[in-house]
């Protein structure tokens, strides 16, 4: 993984949580990475009280690309969905 100052970066806010996506990545590892937080069920201490914040849907899921922001869909399997991990796979991976 490129670490170095001119190492590929993504940003993105799902389900209240900052994401960061650092090249190279697979295509897979990018859809798991962002769609990992939408079906993430809560975490339950032993008290059995949830410990996680719940995000309230206020804010939407994003992420910022050099080519803007664009919206997260809540279905990894979708045509917009699909289309957005090719091109954080493209701007993550410059050299193929």
């Amino acid at each position: 993984m490129a670490t170095g100052a001119d190492a590929a970066r993504i940003t993105a806010k799902v389900r209240g949580k900052d994401i960061t996506l650092d090249g190279p990545l697979t295509k897979d590892e990018i859809r798991s990475r962002i769609w990992w937080w939408l079906s993430a069920e809560p975490e339950a201490s032993e008290e059995g009280e949830d410990t996680r914040r719940e995000h309230d849907g206020a804010g939407k899921d994003v992420i910022m690309t050099l080519g803007g922001y664009y919206e997260v869909s809540p279905d990894p399997h979708t045509p917009e969905a699909q289309n957005l991990v090719e091109m954080v796979h493209d701007e993550l991976n410059p050299d193929g």
